[in-house]
């Protein structure tokens, strides 16, 4: 059980000194941002999609947002990591801590894993696929307290088609499946599901606003298990900063159709910050958020805590690649020796 309890804690602790690592960076005079070499305009720039990030060889330099071509790279980086589907191959981990949760006040843990990866299909679609893995640990809620069970939850994969082309307006619309792939009864539904999945969104300026929402119905699975209808609805409202900084509030709503006697919603309320950078070569989204539950079921938590590391590999074409690598053997040249 010391086992489990130390994998419980591990992500938040590991998520919580990168944050910390993060701020102390920001607090100093001036931090290099996510910039890429500056690349002469052309006539074809703005055929660009809105969906895809391509980052110049200003990706593959360090530079400030006191240099133009440096903030315009780091603003479309900024704009495709905060866009769910961006033509942006990302590996986020999320993790949620549920706090308060029955009379002893346990608190419930949920990694989710959710690699997002875009594919072209032809001139004009893309297809981008999100397949979400959580890892939970699920306390006890009565005696004994020191026992909970521990390991993987339902995959939910989603496919979302979408236009290559620039809209003001972007959008993804697809199937979203439910899989009883859980370690242990008490961490998943025990039913095979499926439904439609949306998700619409715009990004005037320095605001990413949108809505990503599914219902799942369940068709078959576990004869003694209920049967699911439930949806899941995330709004995001996120405000750019300077030096990759941005405000967030991406709650998620969630509905359980089936359920009666006041447990079927959860509205949280609230949000945090976050912040696009790099780490080394890898451009990374870290943010940690946190939301009150307004109205949520009886026993359930009543707030919580979202901690988030996102990995981000944007598109490079071969000049970039070449530019990146170019600059990776140079840094290494400069580098002190032992």
């Amino acid at each position: 059980m010391k086992t489990i309890i130390r994998r419980r804690y591990l992500l938040p602790a590991v998520l919580t000194c990168i944050l910390a690592g993060v701020a102390a960076r920001s607090s100093g005079a001036q931090q290099p941002q996510l910039q890429t070499a500056s690349e002469p305009a052309d006539a074809g720039a703005a055929s660009k999609t809105a969906q895809e990030a391509p980052v110049n060889p200003a990706g593959v330099q360090v530079g400030t947002e006191q240099t133009p071509a440096a903030a315009t790279h780091a603003e479309e980086l900024r704009k495709a990591a905060l866009n769910p589907i961006a033509n942006l191959i990302s590996v986020p981990l999320q993790n949620n801590s549920n706090f308060s949760i029955g009379p002893q006040d346990r608190t419930q843990d949920v990694l989710n894993i959710q690699p997002v990866i875009p594919v072209q299909l032809g001139q004009n679609w893309n297809l981008i696929t999100r397949i979400i893995t959580p890892i939970i640990y699920q306390p006890t809620i009565g005696e004994p307290l020191n026992q909970g069970a521990y390991g993987f939850s339902d995959i939910n994969p989603s496919f979302f088609f979408s236009p290559r082309k620039a809209h003001k307006i972007i959008w993804g619309a697809g199937p979203t499946f439910l899989l009883p792939t859980a370690t242990n009864r008490v961490l998943g539904q025990g039913k095979w599901g499926t439904g439609p999945a949306f998700v619409v969104l715009t990004q005037p300026g320095k605001w990413t606003i949108g809505d990503l929402v599914n219902n799942i119905w369940s068709f078959t699975g576990q004869a003694d298990r209920a049967d699911v209808n439930q949806m899941t609805m995330q709004v995001f409202i996120n405000y750019g900063l300077q030096h990759g900084w941005y405000l967030a509030s991406q709650p998620i709503f969630t509905a359980n159709w089936e359920a009666t006697h006041g447990g079927r919603w959860v509205v949280p309320v609230g949000g945090g910050v976050g912040r696009i950078m790099k780490l080394g070569f890898q451009p990374v989204n870290i943010s940690v958020q946190f939301y009150g539950n307004a109205v949520h079921p009886p026993g359930g938590s009543p707030w919580s805590m979202r901690l988030q590391f996102v990995l981000l590999f944007p598109k490079l074409n071969k000049q970039q690649e070449k530019a990146m690598l170019e600059q990776k053997l140079k840094q290494m040249e400069q580098a002190p020796k032992n």
